[in-house]
């Protein structure tokens, strides 16, 4: 059923637990599995070069190792890639320029405090996106 996924993953539990299960489903499915981690970045005139010459941060390199590992372990193919910038904005951009059929992230991130002030961005990119999306627990 479907072809190409991509799975959003902070580094929390909650992403990992996703990550089982986007794997389960790509695996299934003989579909390809994309990872993407976002650093968040400001948007101030000062950090726009940073931004855009800075993506890659180290504080990602377990979160990619550990994503690696279990694709292995599952015999699925996989992709990774990690963004500087807005988390939400740019899992939707990446989703729509892989053209994905869909999108796994879990339910909650690092943030709990962030996510009852401003909404969790699972909601957001279930919102934002052009195709389904699963939120797992």
């Amino acid at each position: 059923m479907f072809k190409k996924i991509l799975h959003a993953n902070d580094g929390s539990e909650h992403a990992f637990n996703a990550l089982s299960l986007a794997l389960q489903i790509a695996k299934h499915d003989h579909a390809e599995l994309h990872m993407v981690s976002v650093e968040e970045r400001g948007h101030p005139p000062e950090l726009a070069e940073e931004t855009a010459k800075d993506a890659g941060p180290i504080h990602f390199n377990e979160v990619l190792r550990r994503g690696r590992h279990m694709a292995e372990q599952n015999q699925v193919k996989f992709q990774s890639h990690v963004l500087a910038g807005h988390p939400v904005r740019d899992v939707v951009k990446l989703a729509s320029d892989l053209r994905v059929d869909l999108i796994v992230v879990g339910a909650s991130g690092h943030s709990a405090l962030y996510d009852r002030m401003m909404g969790s961005r699972a909601q957001r990119i279930l919102y934002l996106a052009a195709c389904p999306v699963l939120v797992a627990r």
